[in-house]
């Protein structure tokens, strides 16, 4: 069997081993006994799955100490970028409690048997089900926020599904160690450990996304990745939903009236939203779109000098993610008609924070491209015209940031944003992603290739299935469409109706 290794990032040395790759008996073993879950999950309902949720953020924040030291240990992302996302993982759990018990996202709908214009109707009552067990794919940038415990788990689990976690490999100790959590919280509940379960090594994450009884795929990685996984599901003989969160560039565009006033606030922020984390973030801008002139030049002094005064060694998570930083910055110093703003000197596995300077006209194609890391370009525009035509060419992203003051160009540039993100930010800058019921984590190709966020309650969506029952006896419907008070939100026969308040 290959041992899967638990390595630190900051030595590139093993640590431990942790497990082994889960072999295809395993794995098979693994998705049965998350079928049987399945049912008893189902069966606890809405309440039972509340009571769930609410018991693994416990567990969570009960071995709080021991989770970040080993997660630090393997990702090098420090205590405190990772104490405050497992408070955010915890608190995505429980929001997620939270609307399962309200019951909005069933979208129940009742429609009373009557005549109709176009002849008699029967009696019809449609809500969301679980669509089953869910494979979800652990992000390296994210070992708690967007891995075993993260909101792809949690809003599977709301919806009422079981999960099976490919580990990612950068933190394979990390991940067993929130499973435990999780399935402590599931027995805590009274419900079956295997709820969840994680299976390790890249053999074990194509057989999971093969698998007869797994219903539905959430993925964060590289197109790369992603495509591979779609080319798999799309050769089943049931090919089922694949929900990933691919790359993003996230441009800023800053107008020339939010420079004349605070030129050097921005460029401070840009600045720190592209170091943060290492530039290991989804949102990360990657582009900055500036107004050519002496207020431009403000913006990136500010920048350069903010990057200049931190640190010029940055830990990646992996020695690939090292690579093809290292590669891309490479090829970018290449490139002609461009500048190099801030270069520093930093020795393996360590990378130096990369800025470069062009021209909008002279904008190179491999520039849009989501490089990992803490790199970004500053793109100089001369008019509207030649900012619009750079938007034309841009990649789709999760989100796109405007600063500026002039309301009627806003709405212009909203307009032209909208097309190509999942998130518009006025001001301010995108990483950072709230946790709520209005946030969006998507985007057009190649940002996500669904419809849906992966962030926010309505998350839960994702894993769900419309039913309809059609004439159905009061005792065979499930208790949220049955005559009398509404216990969640319905649309009967038109009208909103809103639960009884006792």
């Amino acid at each position: 069997m290959t041992s899967i290794h638990s390595v630190d990032p900051r030595t590139g040395s093993a640590v431990e081993e942790v497990t082994h790759e889960t072999t295809r008996e395993e794995l098979d073993q693994i998705v049965r006994a998350a079928v049987r879950a399945q049912y008893a999950l189902e069966d606890a309902g809405r309440a039972g799955r509340a009571a769930m949720l609410r018991e693994m953020a416990g567990a969570l924040e009960a071995d709080r100490a021991g989770i970040v030291t080993i997660a630090d240990r393997e990702t090098a992302l420090g205590p405190d970028r990772l104490n405050a996302e497992l408070t955010r993982t915890c608190y995505q759990l429980r929001l997620f409690a939270e609307t399962v018990e309200e019951g909005g996202y069933l979208e129940a709908v009742l429609d009373s048997a009557g005549d109709t214009s176009m002849g008699p109707r029967p009696d019809l009552r449609r809500m969301l089900v679980p669509l089953g067990v869910v494979g979800v794919f652990g992000a390296s940038n994210f070992p708690l926020a967007f891995s075993v415990p993260g909101g792809d788990t949690a809003s599977a689990l709301a919806a009422g599904c079981s999960v099976v976690v490919k580990a990612h490999g950068s933190h394979p100790a990390t991940s067993a160690r929130c499973a435990a959590a999780l399935r402590a919280g599931a027995s805590a509940a009274g419900l079956p450990d295997e709820v969840v379960a994680v299976v390790y090594g890249q053999p074990a994450g194509a057989l999971l996304v093969r698998h007869e009884s797994v219903r539905a795929v959430g993925f964060t990685g590289s197109v790369g990745g992603g495509r591979a996984l779609l080319d798999l599901i799309h050769a089943r003989p049931d090919p089922i939903p694949f929900y990933g969160e691919l790359a993003s560039l996230n441009p800023v565009i800053v107008t020339p009236s939010a420079l004349r006033e605070r030129a050097e606030e921005i460029g401070t922020g840009f600045a720190d939203s592209v170091t943060g984390s290492a530039g290991q973030l989804c949102t990360k801008p990657g582009l900055a779109l500036v107004p050519e002139g002496s207020d431009g030049d403000r913006f990136v002094a500010a920048a350069t000098s903010r990057i200049a005064a931190g640190s010029n060694d940055r830990i990646l998570l992996n020695g690939r993610i090292w690579q093809s930083y290292t590669d891309t910055t490479a090829a970018w110093r290449a490139l002609p008609d461009t500048r190099v703003l801030h270069d520093g000197a930093a020795a393996a596995p360590a990378v130096s924070p990369f800025v470069l300077e062009t021209t909008a006209r002279d904008l190179n194609p491999m520039l849009t491209e989501e490089c990992f890391g803490p790199c970004a370009v500053i793109a100089r525009f001369v008019d509207e015209a030649e900012l619009d035509a750079v938007l034309e060419t841009l990649p789709a992203s999760l989100t796109a940031t405007v600063h500026g003051d002039d309301t009627g160009q806003l709405r212009r540039l909203g307009e032209r944003l909208g097309r190509k993100a999942g998130r518009l930010l006025f001001g301010g800058f995108p990483t950072g992603v709230a946790v709520s019921d209005a946030q969006n984590h998507g985007g057009p190709w190649p940002a996500t290739n669904s419809l849906h966020t992966s962030v926010g309650t309505t998350a839960i969506r994702r894993f769900l299935r419309p039913v309809t029952w059609q004439n159905a006896p009061q005792d065979v419907l499930p208790a949220e469409l049955r005559d009398g008070p509404s216990v969640v939100p319905r649309r009967i026969d038109g009208f909103v109706a809103l639960p009884d308040k006792e």
